[in-house]
């Protein structure tokens, strides 16, 4: 049996704050393995396939705009469970209520913006991380 993959992103907001090594090594460290990363300056095609379910939802637009605003790391990461173990390492999707140890609970804060800027994606599940992973890594 293969190992589970995953689409791990350091959005705009953790690239600029300088987060990115520490957010993967953080990943690293808990023994998940990194099998592709890259660097890149998000299209609107792209971030259009990757957040195509929630095309007409208010939060849509900015945070098509947010992902715009500056480079992103993206990482496959590969474990047991790996879909599983980043999303709690990650920490509830709001900063301000996401518990210490984690991410976003140690990093990320509310800004008062139109849309949530909190450091990472991970996909949520099987299936999504299998779509991700094909969007931004081909």
């Amino acid at each position: 049996m293969s190992a589970e993959r995953t689409l791990i992103l350091v959005k705009p907001d953790g690239v600029a704050r300088g987060l990115s090594g520490t957010i993967l090594a953080r990943v690293e460290a808990k023994g998940y393995k990194l099998v592709d990363m890259k660097f890149v300056h998000a299209t609107r095609e792209i971030l259009e396939a990757h957040y195509a379910e929630h095309v007409g939802k208010p939060f849509y637009e900015p945070l098509v705009e947010f992902m715009l605003s500056g480079p992103v790391v993206a990482a496959v990461f590969e474990g047991e469970r790996v879909i599983e173990g980043f999303r709690s390492l990650a920490g509830t999707t709001e900063p301000t209520t996401a518990a210490p140890g984690t991410i976003r609970g140690d990093y990320g804060r509310d800004w008062g913006l139109k849309v949530q800027q909190n450091l990472v994606h991970g996909s949520d599940s099987v299936k999504s991380a299998e779509k991700e992973i094909s969007i931004w890594f081909g």
